[in-house]
């Protein structure tokens, strides 16, 4: 059964923003699966703002892309064919083999998912790696506790949207979340249960948090850096813990950022500034499942989405995550 496959490669390292030279759409055959080994044709893919470092030629936490080579990402797919009796024809699964329409992929690759209990979107967001990212990053990182305000950046995209959320849920005492534009800010209020919403594109993100929370914030949870980071610390209380999950404002930037320019108060307020990436929090997968599939189950956690149809559009669904195209996840329906 041989396959034809679409599959973007990296052409080029982008100094800045990617662009269209940044991306290949090629085609190539695929053999049957040997043992061991499942074809998997792919129906939803996941983009995601880390890829933009997996970018460059700089060492990380995971290794850069290669140019010339598939570019990959979380994906879910039915297997059409099988090396292994135990994963047959027709199972659903989880897998990193994205930017690409099928995939020939060992069985310790896949993960075998049951798309009658969850939707497969589900297992790319609030079951997949943005939950337990939300969920890891407040609850160890940010070493959150009952009674905690909580500000939360980037907080209408699919990590931010849920690490409120479970904020909410475990006893914040204020939740404030900020978004761009006066729609998304809405949403965090009427649809995630923030309690107050920020919207960067009016500017003054320090003065909005403070009219937010006027008492000060203990816990920050940072998708944005920046000027973001800078309010964070200005409005942080003695002892608050900020957790550093992402810093999408400068992905893109040809030159460093300067803020934040007020580190230095963290000195006084005894603040703790923690990095973190979610494969810190592999090890407790299981506790995130037990705890959040109730909550995802009976609608005390909502999980929105923003779907591109067509593999071919997997580059602008992509590149769209940094103009604030995606509400939730941003997903690409092959």
């Amino acid at each position: 059964m041989t396959v034809t496959a679409r599959e973007f490669h990296l052409a080029s390292r982008p100094a800045a923003l990617p662009g269209p030279e940044t991306f290949c759409l090629v085609e190539r055959e695929l053999p049957d699966p040997g043992p061991g080994q499942l074809l998997v044709r792919n129906e939803l893919l996941s983009v995601d703002p880390y890829m933009r470092g997996r970018m460059n030629d700089a060492k990380s936490y995971v290794p850069p892309f290669q140019v010339g080579e598939p570019l990959e990402g979380g994906a879910v797919g039915t297997v059409v064919a099988s090396g292994d009796d135990a994963v047959p024809v027709g199972t659903n699964v989880l897998h990193m083999a994205g930017w690409r329409d099928h995939a020939l992929i060992g069985r310790k690759e896949a993960t075998v998912v049951d798309t009658s209990l969850a939707s497969a979107g589900a297992y790319l967001g609030a079951l997949g790696v943005p939950g337990l990212t939300a969920w890891g990053g407040l609850l160890f990182a940010a070493e959150f506790k009952p009674g905690d305000t909580v500000f939360v950046s980037g907080a209408a995209g699919a990590v931010g949207s849920l690490a409120g959320q479970i904020a909410k849920l475990k006893g914040a005492a204020r939740v404030v979340g900020s978004a761009g534009g006066p729609q998304k800010a809405d949403l965090l209020t009427s649809r995630f249960g923030f309690d107050a919403a920020i919207d960067y594109r009016a500017g003054d993100v320090r003065g909005q948090l403070e009219a937010a929370a006027p008492d000060g914030i203990d816990v920050y949870f940072d998708n944005v850096g920046g000027e973001h980071l800078e309010a964070a610390i200005a409005r942080a209380n003695r002892y608050a813990r900020l957790a550093l999950c992402g810093a999408i404002s400068g992905y893109n930037a040809a030159e460093p950022q300067s803020a934040p320019r007020n580190l230095s108060l963290a000195i006084g307020k005894r603040l703790t500034l923690r990095g973190f990436i979610v494969m810190d929090y592999f090890p407790h997968n299981a506790a995130f499942v037990a705890e959040m599939a109730p909550w995802f189950a009976d609608g005390r956690i909502v999980a929105l989405e923003t779907v591109v149809d067509g593999l071919e559009n997997t580059p602008s669904a992509f590149l769209s995550l940094f103009s604030g195209g995606n509400t939730g996840k941003m997903l690409v329906r092959v």
